[in-house]
C-alpha cells in the first residue's frame, strides 16, 4: 500500500561560543554568542532537514553534508534546505508543513520567530502558514538553561505530490 502522508521527526543540538555568529532559522540575531558548528550552526534548520529527510526515510543530515566534507565548511543551512526539499521533490514528495520548537535561555526569540518563519517558507518554496516555530527557555535548567547551547526539534509532514 502506497502511502500519500509521512511524518518525520528531527533533532539539532549546538553549544555556544562567545564571538561567533547566531543564525536560527535563517535569520542572523544579534548576540555576543553564536553556534559552533562546521556550518553556520542554524540548528533549527538542521532539525527541520532532519525531519523532512525522516519522513522520506532518506537518512539525516550527516548523511546528506557531511562535517566532513569542505563543500559544508561555513555554507548557509538555507542552501541544505533548499538542497533537502529538492531530494523530495525527486522522489515525488512535497512539503506538507514544518513545526519546531527551539530551547534556548537567551536571548529572547520572540522578535525574530516572523522572520524566521517567512526564512524558511522561502527556503522550502511553501506559504508562511506551513511553517511554525516557537522558541522556549528550560527555566534555567539543563545546558540550554546554562547557556552553553540550543536544541531544537522539530517535525514534518510530507506528502506524495
Amino acid at each position: 500500500m502506497e502511502c500519500n502522508f509521512r511524518i518525520g521527526h528531527g533533532y539539532d543540538v549546538h553549544c555556544l561560543q562567545e564571538g561567533l555568529r547566531l543564525v536560527l532559522g535563517g535569520v542572523e540575531i544579534p548576540y555576543d554568542k553564536g553556534f559552533v558548528a562546521h556550518s553556520d550552526g542554524d540548528v533549527a534548520i538542521h532539525a527541520i532537514c532532519d525531519a523532512l529527510l525522516g519522513a522520506a526515510a532518506l537518512g539525516d543530515i550527516g548523511l546528506h553534508f557531511p562535517d566532513t566534507s569542505a563543500d559544508f565548511a561555513g555554507i548557509d543551512s538555507r542552501v541544505l534546505l533548499r538542497r533537502v526539499v529538492s531530494l523530495l521533490r525527486e522522489r515525488g514528495y512535497a512539503v506538507g508543513n514544518v513545526d519546531c520548537t527551539i530551547r534556548m535561555q537567551r536571548p529572547k526569540l520572540r522578535p525574530y520567530i516572523d522572520r524566521m518563519r517567512q526564512a524558511l517558507a522561502e527556503a522550502m518554496e511553501v506559504e508562511v502558514e506551513r511553517v511554525s516555530v516557537k522558541a522556549t527557555t528550560t527555566e534555567r535548567l539543563g545546558f540550554e538553561g546554562r547557556e552553553e547551547g540550543a536544541s531544537v526539534s522539530a517535525v514534518a509532514l510530507i506528502y506524495r505530490a
